[in-house]
């Protein structure tokens, strides 16, 4: 496996270095020697650290998972390292081609137990319609903020297709549009 770290508004020490390198070893198991992890530690204005791990696995499937911790960058980078790896056991049998034979030939309990606990708590709890209008990408702004939603729904008058506007986490809007 191969590891990049890369880092914004800040250094880092060779024993975080090290820490990094230790604990992303166990994850290689998993992967193939050519796989690409990306390790990206941010340190904001606020002093909050966000450590971002994303790792490529072939054809239109990237894991990424997402972490931070207020001024404690080894805090963010354990749950991040952990979330990464649930995700990889989670999506073992989609990308069993991308894998070693032998990867899941140990399988330490905590995680087995984890993943189970995280399927039981997800549930539908509550279904709603609701009319989607046309407008245009300026009106669904003002909608979704008249409503206090974080995301908005509507078909797009440009294209006449569905749209989804969203409040991201850095408090800018994000947009989705479906393709063809």
């Amino acid at each position: 496996m191969k590891l990049t770290i890369i880092t914004r508004n800040m250094s880092i020490s060779p024993a975080i270095q090290q820490r990094i390198e230790r604990k992303t070893e166990t994850m290689g198991r998993y992967l193939w020697p050519e796989t690409e992890m990306q390790v990206k530690m941010t340190k904001e204005k606020n002093d909050r650290r966000v450590v971002e791990i994303t790792v490529p696995m072939g054809k239109n499937v990237i894991l990424r998972s997402e972490s931070s911790a207020d001024d404690n960058l080894f805090l963010a980078i354990d749950k991040a390292l952990a979330k990464m790896e649930r995700q990889i056991r989670k999506h073992r049998t989609k990308l069993g081609k991308n894998l070693r034979e032998e990867a899941f030939a140990e399988v330490p309990e905590y995680i087995e137990e984890d993943l189970a606990e995280e399927a039981d708590e997800r549930e539908i709890v509550k279904r709603k319609t609701f009319p989607v209008r046309p407008m245009s990408v300026e009106d669904a702004k003002i909608e979704m903020e008249l409503l206090g939603h974080s995301f908005f729904a509507f078909v797009n008058i440009d294209t006449d297709r569905t749209n989804v506007l969203y409040l991201r986490k850095d408090g800018n809007l994000g947009l989705l549009e479906p393709e063809a």
